[in-house]
């Protein structure tokens, strides 16, 4: 073939890293805490009005945008924890995902050339779906600062100028369990207003919490309603990160619509049985996320027992379900090679630092292992990483 017959858009990144180290993984037959999934069953309710709805015959297309019944339940659930109040036909977004619904959002306003602020380390997807809707990454750094990460009031002004027509806010933070303060989304609100630019943000792990940390929603303060384009998904909250339910929420009809136009074009609609059964989820009462909260705050305890006994530097997560930490110095050249080590020696799976970063060599001294796994799952990543005494 004499000519590159692939586009440039495609060629401006690489594959996932964490699906790379999954199959990695699978290849040594190691346990798997690199790619954030549970090894366990979502709520017995949620699996029984997925079968009711197989049975009862939503078996066809939803309507493109979302089926009534999940869009009403999602709009009961804004009003009754942040006291949003979200028209049900003019403001939501149902989509493949949250994964779908961050890349819909990006092709429906940022235009090329549009800058798009990333605070980094970022989930893998935030710069490939600029790169892809043609937008320019630019990326603020979230500084490891004793036991937190932390981001420059400065150097986040200086990111912000006449081209910035976005900033992705992920809160509680993948990787790094960071939450976001109140006053901390307040100083990015101020600089969206100011600069005229949306803030999209990606909010799965909204009720993984610890430490009595809170949850809040840029959407919520003051003149952000319109300027937010909220995006979640089922797959944290409820433990079903392969049913592929997500969405967006913005209160600018205007923003709405072109959302749901790319949504139509990318992918039609999310499952219609399993949109039904999800406003079965997002009406659970309080208490099931207070469990949920309390049942993640142990693995968190146990996950971080486990690295402080093999002396890995840990940053303590304040939120979500995964631990970015320094690794012990056994040699290695950088955090790909400890992480492959790890995988084939070690028999656990992490992600090497470098995913989460535009350049690798800023994350070469961090991993990051996920933690959404059962008891007896530790026992055996305990066991295994004792191993790690024998290569000191």
């Amino acid at each position: 073939m004499s000519r590159d017959l692939t586009s440039h858009r495609v060629n401006l990144f690489t594959e996932s890293i964490i699906r790379e180290m999954t199959r990695v993984n699978n290849t040594y037959d190691s346990i798997n805490l690199a790619q954030g999934f549970p090894d366990f069953d979502p709520p017995k309710e949620l699996i029984d009005a997925a079968k009711v709805a197989l049975e009862q015959g939503f078996n066809q297309y939803a309507i493109t945008w979302g089926s009534p019944k999940l869009r009403s339940a999602l709009a009961e659930k804004l009003h009754i924890y942040y006291g949003l109040d979200v028209d049900v036909d003019k403001h939501i977004t149902v989509t493949c995902g949250g994964t779908e619904a961050m890349v819909s959002t990006m092709l429906a306003v940022i235009d090329p050339g549009d800058e798009v602020i990333i605070f980094e380390p970022f989930y893998e997807n935030y710069g490939p779906d600029t790169l892809l809707s043609q937008g320019k990454p630019v990326y603020v750094r979230l500084h490891q600062k004793n036991d937190a990460f932390v981001f420059d009031d400065d150097e986040l002004r200086k990111a912000f100028t006449k081209n910035t027509k976005a900033i992705v806010v992920n809160t509680p933070h993948n990787p790094t369990g960071k939450v976001f303060s109140y006053d901390e989304l307040c100083t990015i609100s101020d600089l969206c207003k100011e600069y005229d630019a949306l803030a999209i943000t990606d909010e799965p792990y909204e009720h993984i919490l610890f430490d009595g940390t809170s949850h809040h929603m840029i959407a919520t303060l003051p003149d952000m309603q319109n300027r937010t384009i909220t995006v979640n998904s089922l797959s944290k909250s409820y433990s079903v990160t392969g049913w592929r339910i997500g969405w967006a929420v913005c209160l600018d009809e205007k923003i709405t619509t072109a959302i749901r136009r790319a949504h139509d074009f990318v992918t039609v609609g999310a499952a219609a049985p399993l949109q039904e059964a999800a406003a079965t989820a997002l009406r659970f009462p309080n208490s099931y996320y207070k469990q949920l909260a309390k049942s993640y705050s142990v693995r968190r305890d146990t996950m971080l027992s486990i690295l402080g006994e093999m002396s890995f530097d840990y940053i303590t997560p304040k939120g979500a379900y995964y631990v970015m930490t320094k690794y012990p110095d056994l040699g290695f050249e950088d955090d790909h090679e400890f992480s492959v080590f790890m995988s084939s020696q070690i028999g656990v799976t992490p992600v090497p630092g470098r995913a989460f970063y535009h350049k690798a060599d800023l994350g070469k001294q961090y991993i990051r292992f996920a933690f959404p796994k059962r008891p007896e799952t530790f026992d055996k990543v305990r066991d295994r990483m004792s191993k790690l005494h024998t290569f000191g």
